[in-house]
């Protein structure tokens, strides 16, 4: 959808390794009227998932616990972070993308989830929305043990605790993934555990 306030986009591609890095050019309107040239750079990955799953009956929530290299690199001593379950759309439709990453990455077969909202994730530089889901799980739905998959080398720790913990934690600094953030303060607001 063209936008009377941006002209001349120039697109050059920097990176195409596992996603996409371009450097965009482009003239943009300011809100006095002024046009100025702007460069930015825009990392493409696609459209993204997540979900907290919960359990009302145990007061529970699950969350998983991996290595992220990008952590790493910015102060994470040793790149471990606690966040939800979570996964790239890959041309998949959001709800199904959701429950076959809930299955890989914690061992739920979930029949259905509830979509609360989407939002860009860091519209500054990435293209990326997150689906962002919640989804009541039983001990029955179990299937198994999680980990992801081993030919995406994923190595993920499955973490069923209380939701006071996941609530502690967060009050801690000792989850500081936004997706997860997010997810647990929908849960606070609106009583889900």
């Amino acid at each position: 959808m063209p936008s009377e306030n941006l002209k001349n986009i120039k697109t050059e591609l920097l990176s195409n390794n596992y996603y996409t890095l371009n450097k965009l050019t482009f003239d943009y309107k300011l809100s006095n009227g002024n046009w100025v040239t702007q460069v930015r750079e825009c990392y493409d990955r696609g459209d993204g998932a997540g979900i907290l799953l919960y359990n009302k009956e145990k007061g529970t929530i699950i969350l998983t616990k991996q290595f992220r290299m990008p952590t790493f690199l910015n102060d994470n001593k040793d790149g471990l972070l606690v966040e939800i379950c979570a996964g790239m759309l890959d041309k998949d439709n959001p709800e199904a993308c959701i429950i076959r990453e809930t299955e890989e990455e914690v061992g739920y077969r979930l029949k259905e989830v509830k979509k609360v909202f989407e939002a860009y994730s860091s519209p500054g530089v990435m293209t990326e929305k997150m689906h962002f889901f919640i989804g009541e799980y039983t001990d029955a739905m179990k299937v198994n043990e999680g980990g992801g998959l081993e030919s995406e080398h994923e190595d993920i720790e499955v973490l069923e605790m209380p939701f006071e913990n996941a609530i502690t934690m967060l009050n801690n600094g000792e989850i500081n993934d936004t997706r997860t953030i997010v997810l647990l303060q929908y849960a606070l607001i609106h009583k889900l555990v």
